[in-house]
């Protein structure tokens, strides 16, 4: 993490920016991924990759809380939307094992 790059950013044709980023993520996040990548390739009737998953994810989804104007708390988070990473800690054998289950459908 000590190591500083400047990230190398790609234009587009389609008037988009690529940056290709490394992020580590607990297993049930990478699950749900998953999980939303099969959502997008039911709707787009053809395979989803987990980047074009995440990319989705990024457009569609609301601002984060922390970028709000300074002063302004966010709102409580409902017990039943807590974050997966909220989840007890497995070993990761175990975590990677239900994690692909998930991803294949078959957990």
């Amino acid at each position: 993490m000590n190591d500083r790059v400047t990230p190398v950013i790609h234009a587009l044709p389609d008037g988009e920016a690529e940056l290709t980023l490394v992020v580590r993520l607990p297993w049930e996040d990478i699950a749900r991924l998953g999980q939303e990548a099969g959502r997008l390739a039911s709707q787009t009737q053809r395979p989803v990759t987990l980047d074009e998953a995440v990319s989705h994810r990024l457009r569609s989804v609301k601002p984060a809380a922390h970028a709000k104007p300074a002063g302004e708390q966010p709102p409580p988070v409902p017990a039943a939307s807590a974050s997966v990473s909220s989840l007890p800690s497995r070993p990761p054998a175990e975590q990677a094992r239900q994690a692909i289950e998930r991803i294949n459908g078959t957990g």
